[in-house]
């Protein structure tokens, strides 16, 4: 049996992972470390690069509270990462060789979130699969919601009637490298008056990932006579784009600008040949999910999906 070895990261690592990332098979920008580092204040890591024979064969993105891991925190979705030529047989020996790791260090309890299925069309079921058979629970599940941009588009007859009616009204749409006016006049604000939050990543934080991956992370504006009243911020990977952040101020909501920006993005990346749109998950922090939130993503044309969340304790 080949022998695998296990190493915790640290900055001398820092090209090999991501190389890594650009070749594997699930890998996606968000796991590039100038994306995970910019809140590495935030965060303690403890992330794994796995080899095998000194040739990296898979790496984890982790990070550490006191003798609990997570599939890291400051992202959106986590997960083993590998190699596009690793089989399933090989996952295993490597999944149980980070559980023999997690032991060895003393962990309890490891919350494991992968990336939703959709976003690789080659498959991504391998680390759940053997995660079960070794006593992970399935703790919970989140319905994710996304458009499948490869089949004809269902969008509801009330958007786009309304659609068909903005259309008039000489709204534009701009792809800007400033994220300040959506920041400041329409996210901000809207996030503080209807739920009394701030987004998780500030102005200044978005111009810095937008700096690194700059065909990756990008921002589309509508305006109406030179003001701002929607916006919505894309993620896009190679085969999914993800609003990140969506937001219309008081006058957008009057004009459904918001719903004026999806439709045009949704047409816009089908036209490009993206296979999803990402639009997040609808839960809710009183409830299961958010039905509002629910019905509107689902009158623009998604379907639910799954983001599953698994917990294993370490014995």
């Amino acid at each position: 049996m080949r022998k695998y070895t296990i190493k915790k990261y640290n900055h001398d690592y820092f090209s090999i992972w991501n190389d890594f990332i650009d070749q594997s098979k699930n890998g996606t920008f968000l796991f590039h470390r100038d994306f995970m580092e910019y809140h590495k204040d935030r965060f303690e890591d403890f992330s794994l690069l796995i080899f095998e024979e000194e040739k990296l064969k898979a790496i984890l993105p982790t990070n550490i509270k006191g003798n609990i891991v997570y599939s890291h925190q400051g992202l959106t979705y986590g997960g083993l990462v590998f190699s596009s030529k690793l089989n399933a047989e090989k996952v295993e020996l490597i999944l149980d060789e980070i559980l023999l790791f997690l032991r060895g260090n003393k962990i309890e309890t490891f919350y494991y979130k992968p990336i939703s299925d959709f976003y690789f069309s080659s498959g991504n079921k391998e680390t759940e699969f053997f995660l079960l058979k070794r006593g992970a629970v399935l703790e919970r599940k989140e319905m994710n919601l996304a458009v499948n941009l490869s089949v004809p588009l269902k969008i509801s007859r009330s958007k786009l009637k309304h659609f068909r009616r903005i259309e008039n009204l000489d709204l534009d749409i701009i792809e800007e490298e400033d994220f300040n006016p959506f920041w400041e006049k329409v996210l901000e604000p809207r996030l503080l008056e209807k739920h009394n939050a701030k987004p998780v990543h500030s102005k200044e934080e978005m111009a810095f990932l937008k700096s690194k991956f700059p065909k990756n992370i990008k921002q589309y504006s509508a305006y109406r006579n030179d003001e701002i009243i929607a916006g919505i911020t894309i993620f896009e990977t190679k085969n999914v784009v993800k609003s990140q952040y969506g937001a219309t101020s008081k006058i957008g909501e009057e004009f459904r600008a918001l719903d004026f920006l999806f439709i045009n993005l949704i047409h816009k990346y089908k036209r490009k040949g993206k296979h999803f749109f990402d639009m997040g998950i609808v839960n809710s922090d009183t409830e299961d999910y958010n039905a509002g939130l629910l019905k509107q993503k689902e009158e623009l044309g998604c379907t639910v999906y799954s983001q599953d969340f698994y917990k294993i304790e370490i014995k």
